[in-house]
């Protein structure tokens, strides 16, 4: 019976998924349609659009695993999720709305004039959505073996069909419709049981789980050398600053009118996000009352899927664990759906498109190379995932936005607010953020986690990675004036005047 239900919640989220994605078809008919909804997405909608594609795998599941296996530290993450925002409103938000780019690359290019740059910006957005794809697919065949029994690779793959499927049908448009609706689809299974098993819970007496003292002490040591101060502040600054290098984030913002639309449409982010947050810690504690160790083999990204039927028996857990199925697989398509496309983009207008155009004579295949582009994005992850299945879910994601806050954020932030950024710190930067971020990722897969500072710095890379890379822009930039865009005094007008004052000027007869 609970499988049978788990299976109906899944294939109704993901019908829906597809359904919703389609309407953006009708609607989609100009490039700015496919890219950034033809700019005319409102704060509230667009609001619903970023958290539910924010909301991933690692927010569903992974939040209420981490609590629940290493305690109140871990409380920081939905904290660092949702203060990343904070900082792209107060840095970039209305900035890189006005710059009247596309895409990353696209800014990159207009703020340096450099090709370089763009192709630069154009291979890291591709690798940063991979890797936060990777997760996604994790999850999803996680998620669907629990409730099932089926084998992990049939839930990617039905992640992955769904996801191309719906962002080639529509491009920016349908992706915005469905990744809005999904967010109030993962709030709602996401509530629900956990109001019922709280209250549960209270009705039972409410007792308070029996861990051991580290689990509610912050800052705990749980090893040698284990450094608890330097991976959280690590892990902070990472989630703080690698929100705005988020390539599927960040081209939210291209969908507003306006700058104005912009901030407002960070701040009701803000306060959705909050809301949503209030829960994956009632999981980790509820699993703890429940759950008090897990099985030998078995994940605590699955504690949340695992509850239900624990507390509640008969077909009220099976209900239950097939809302949460449902939940976790709309976390999954939004996410996944935002981040194939942006790399779907980039990977159609930096490379798929200037190659069809020299192979005929001209864009002749139109949007069926954007839907090319789709299928490439989703297959590589979904490959990968399948090669990388001991890695957690929240690991990997902690990874993406390492390389995010150490290449992107330095560009964004001495882009948007440095005149004398130059081309050759500008790549500088991005080089050695890339390089070390994934050094780091790589050499914890292959060796894995280690003790000491050693471990610490590798599987934490952002506090030592990110400033490093600020370092070495400001170093070069200094070092390179010639290098300097001439036109940067009139580009960085453009960047902070707001959208009414070019518009009033327009608008003076000569």
């Amino acid at each position: 019976m609970s499988d049978s239900l788990s299976v109906v919640a899944v294939a109704l989220v993901c019908v829906t998924t597809v359904v919703v994605g389609g309407l953006g078809l009708r609607l989609s008919r100009r490039t700015s349609d496919f890219y950034v909804a033809g700019r005319t997405v409102s704060p509230r909608l667009n609001a619903s659009a970023i958290s539910g594609e924010y909301l991933s795998a690692a927010s569903f599941l992974g939040v209420a695993g981490l609590i629940y296996d290493q305690g109140v530290d871990l409380l920081w993450l939905p904290v660092g999720y949702t203060l990343g925002y904070l900082c792209l409103l107060v840095m970039v938000a209305a900035p890189m709305r006005r710059s009247g780019a596309y895409t990353l690359p696209d800014f990159a290019e207009a703020r340096l004039g450099s090709v370089v740059v763009r192709r630069l910006a154009a291979v890291l957005v591709v690798a940063i959505g991979w890797m936060y794809l990777v997760p996604q697919f994790q999850g999803a065949g996680l998620a669907l073996s629990l409730v099932t029994g089926a084998p992990q690779w049939a839930g990617a793959l039905i992640v992955a069909v769904v996801v191309a499927a719906a962002v080639g049908a529509g491009g920016m448009r349908s992706i915005t419709f469905v990744q809005a609706m999904q967010y109030w689809i993962k709030l709602t299974c996401l509530a629900v049981p956990a109001f019922v098993l709280m209250a549960l819970w209270v009705r039972s007496g409410g007792g308070l789980p029996e861990v051991q003292g580290g689990w509610w002490e912050p800052f705990a040591e749980r090893g040698p050398g284990d450094h608890p101060y330097y991976r959280t502040f690590s892990m902070m600054l990472a989630l703080c600053l690698g929100t705005m290098g988020l390539p599927h984030v960040l081209v939210r913002y291209y969908t507003n009118p306006d700058g104005v639309a912009a901030r407002r449409t960070t701040v009701s982010v803000v306060a959705l996000l909050g809301l949503f947050y209030l829960l994956p810690p009632v999981y980790a504690v509820l699993g703890r009352v429940h759950l008090p160790s897990l099985p030998e083999g078995v994940r605590s990204d699955t504690i949340v899927l695992q509850l239900p039927e624990r507390v509640v028996s008969g077909v009220g857990g099976d209900l239950l664990t097939a809302m949460l199925a449902g939940g976790a697989f709309a976390a999954l398509l939004s996410t996944a759906s935002g981040l194939a496309m942006s790399v779907t983009g980039v990977l159609h207008q930096e490379f798929l498109r200037p190659r069809l155009s020299r192979l005929t004579g001209g864009d002749a295949f139109g949007f069926g190379g954007f839907r090319l582009a789709a299928v490439v994005a989703v297959v590589v992850p979904f490959v990968v995932a399948r090669y990388v299945e001991q890695i957690g879910i929240a690991t990997t994601v902690g990874y993406a936005f390492s390389l995010a806050a150490a290449t992107f954020a330095p560009l964004l932030i001495l882009g948007v607010w440095w005149r004398r950024l130059s081309r050759a710190g500008a790549i500088a930067g991005l080089v050695f953020g890339a390089v070390a971020s994934t050094s780091a990722a790589l050499t914890t897969y292959v060796q894995g986690a280690q003790d000491g500072w050693v471990g610490a710095l590798l599987a934490n890379p952002a506090a030592w990675c990110t400033p490093l890379s600020f370092a070495t822009a400001v170093i070069v930039s200094l070092a390179t004036p010639t290098t300097v865009p001439r036109d940067t005094a009139r580009l960085m007008v453009r960047l902070h005047t707001p959208e009414r004052v070019h518009l009033a000027r327009s608008r003076v007869p000569d």
